[in-house]
């Protein structure tokens, strides 16, 4: 009696299990089962591989070879997987013997024509026999870089208009940003760390950009001159605003004056009484956030009308009435999200857990702080409402924001 033949599962039901496995549950991507279906079958393997190059990261000079030898647009496959290409991590060290060149780098980013958003690293090089491994992040600043040159430049103003940009210097070369800050005048979103920038004349005329999102993370904060020039054209457009380290009360309170009619979302490493007042006059203020538990009482006594969203630090001497008592009355709040650094054996956890089942608000509660980063700033594209997302449905919609600045220019790399 003959076996009957073997029945494949559709691709389209494939499709939807890999996409819903996209990302784990700490929104890291699942490269182990997404290589895992691309060996299964022909059919897998091009939807797996397709889901892949939405995300992609470049370390060495090899490995950015052989990504622009996967995404050629000679061949049919080449430019499926580059147009599929949204996020790409690159990393330019120039204290690594294989290194990515700038050159190479440029030649990647313009194979990718739906790209949205690019997280580039800078690092400097230091004399032979001088690294020291472990060096504080203070003494790796100092190392120095070369400026990009003009080939490179130009290079990178023929490929997609990306909408957000991550760059990482940690190199004393303190106005690459600048340069650049001058290749996309399409930025939305910008997030920068490491060494903090200076401007390299004062005549530069202002970043054209009206940025929606800016973030920073840097040792010791730029002038004030630098953010005028920085965000000139942001007045009425900025949203979210992010400091991973203290500010000053001056520089909290020239954003606050400057762009606090605008901002619905404002992230801080603590909150003291003092910031707490100033954060008290943004009057649109959708979603606090506060990563450690150092959370003034006064913060959430005198919320905006509109916030939907609540995130701080928990410990067990955290302030936590004031947070139970605004979850009661604020009509408006959707969602709190915990950052626990022991806080479960806070007395008043159950009172807020309690109080948040009872008006049916999304609690979220985590010990990892990389979530809890991931949950604050979502995707780097305008949502409705706050918390913002980081989804697969994201990623297909800013690749279908992305654009060349050239349509229709082909860059020959041959």
């Amino acid at each position: 009696m003959s076996r009957p033949p073997k029945s494949r599962m559709p691709l389209e039901i494939v499709m939807t299990i890999m996409e819903m496995a996209f990302y784990d549950e700490t929104f890291d991507i699942d490269y182990s089962l997404l290589k895992a279906c691309s060996l299964v079958c022909r059919e897998w393997s091009a939807a797996a591989q397709k889901l892949l190059f939405h995300n992609v990261t470049l370390r060495t000079q090899s490995a950015c070879l052989s990504f622009q030898s996967a995404v050629d647009p000679i061949t049919e496959r080449g430019r499926m997987l580059g147009e599929a290409v949204v996020r790409m991590r690159v990393i330019l060290d120039h204290n690594q013997p294989f290194g990515i060149t700038e050159q190479s780098f440029a030649q990647a980013f313009v194979l990718c024509p739906n790209l949205f958003e690019l997280n580039l690293a800078l690092y400097g090089s230091v004399s032979p026999g001088r690294d020291i491994i472990g060096s504080p992040d203070s003494l790796r600043m100092r190392r120095p870089a070369p400026s990009f040159d003009e080939s490179t430049l130009s290079l990178l103003q023929c490929g997609p208009a990306i909408s957000a940009l991550q760059f990482s210097n940690w190199s004393e070369n303190s106005h690459s940003v600048s340069q650049l800050l001058s290749v996309w005048p399409s930025l939305k979103s910008l997030v920068l760390s490491g060494n903090a920038p200076e401007l390299p004349s004062d005549e530069l005329p202002p970043f054209p950009c009206a940025l929606h999102e800016f973030h920073m993370n840097f040792q010791a904060f730029p002038s004030l001159d630098f953010m005028d020039w920085l965000l000139h054209h942001s007045i009425g457009s900025l949203r979210v605003l992010g400091m991973a380290q203290e500010p000053s009360m001056q520089l909290l309170d020239y954003f606050v004056d400057t762009y606090g009619n605008t901002l619905e979302s404002v992230s801080l490493p603590v909150c003291w009484q003092d910031t707490a007042r100033s954060l008290h006059r943004c009057p649109h203020l959708r979603q606090i956030s506060v990563e450690r538990p150092l959370v003034s009482p006064l913060l959430f006594k005198k919320v905006s009308e509109r916030l939907e969203h609540i995130a701080f630090g928990l410990n067990k001497m955290t302030a936590l009435q004031s947070v139970i008592e605004a979850v009661k009355t604020q009509k408006s709040l959707k969602a709190v999200t915990v950052h626990l650094w022991g806080g479960e054996q806070h007395p008043l956890f159950p009172s807020l857990q309690m109080a948040c089942a009872y008006r049916g608000l999304e609690l979220r509660i985590t010990p990892n702080i990389r979530v809890f980063r991931t949950w604050m700033r979502g995707d780097p594209i305008e949502q409705q409402t706050y918390p913002r997302g980081k989804s697969l449905s994201n990623l297909y919609a800013m690749r279908a924001q992305s654009s060349f600045h050239a349509p229709g220019t082909h860059v020959s790399l041959h």
